[in-house]
This record gives structure tokens, sequence and C-alpha cells, in this order.
């Protein structure tokens, strides 16, 4: 979304339409528990990308995918009563992969983590590979000369 305040204002008022449509319902039964995660608008309002989430399995948030698709011409609609420019936007659904994403970066801070105490206990029983004091002093002169 470009830094546009209008478009960004756009883009809030159809986050709340069809949050609110969704709430009510839709008179298909593959859509599952959905919530709209970000709306983004073109800088000149002539496209939104709806993105979402959907809670369950992969069957269910294929299921979600397809009905959203069916109802984008109704979602559309509504989103045209609803705002007051000149034209209504297209709207495109796309699945947000937030939570995907959240649950591999938390599996791989927990790997590091895991690997970080590994080292921390081979750390403790390890030994120096040379001297313990690797660094050169200087000679001590001799009583000789």
């Amino acid at each position: 979304m470009s830094d546009n305040p209008r478009a960004r204002k756009v883009a809030d008022r159809i986050h709340e339409v069809i949050a609110t449509r969704l709430e009510r319902g839709l008179r298909d039964p593959r859509l599952g528990f959905v919530t709209i995660t970000e709306v983004r608008v073109t800088g000149d309002l002539q496209h939104a990308s709806i993105f979402y989430t959907v809670y369950g399995t992969d069957d269910e948030r294929a299921d979600s995918a397809a009905a959203l698709k069916a109802a984008t011409g109704m979602l559309r609609t509504e989103v045209g009563k609803n705002l007051n420019t000149r034209l209504t936007p297209t709207i495109e659904f796309i699945a947000d992969g937030v939570p995907e994403n959240a649950a591999a970066i938390e599996n791989l801070l927990r790997e590091a983590r895991e690997r970080d105490a590994r080292t921390e206990e081979e750390a403790k029983s390890a030994q120096y590979a040379g001297d313990e004091d690797p660094y050169v002093k200087p000679r001590e002169a001799d009583d000789d000369e």
C-alpha cells in the first residue's frame, strides 16, 4: 500500500465492511473461521488485496478460499455500497502466511536454544588446544651478561 492517506482510509473502510459481512455470515457452508488480517489498496484506489487467515486444517483452508473466491462479486458489491468513491475497487483474497511463518520461526528459535544449550554443556568440559597462555612473553634477561 502506498503512503497515500486516502488509500489508507479506503483500506481501513474495506477491512471494516468485509469483516462485518463475514461476521454476519455467508450462505456458503465451506466458509470456516476467517479473520481479515490486512487490506492493501493501490494508490489509484483501483485494486484491493485482502489478506486473511483461516483457523483449521488444510482442507478447511482450501474450502474457505473457494468460498471467498465464489463470494468475491457479492463482497465487492457490498464494498461499493459502503465506499464513497467513484469506482469500486476490484478485490482479491490472499491467504496470509503469517501463522505458518510464525510457527516456522518459533521452531527455528527452539532449535537455536537447544544448540546453544548443547554448546554450553560442551564448553564446560572443554580444554585448551595448546598452552593455557598462548601469548608470547618477553624473554627474561640472563644474569650472565
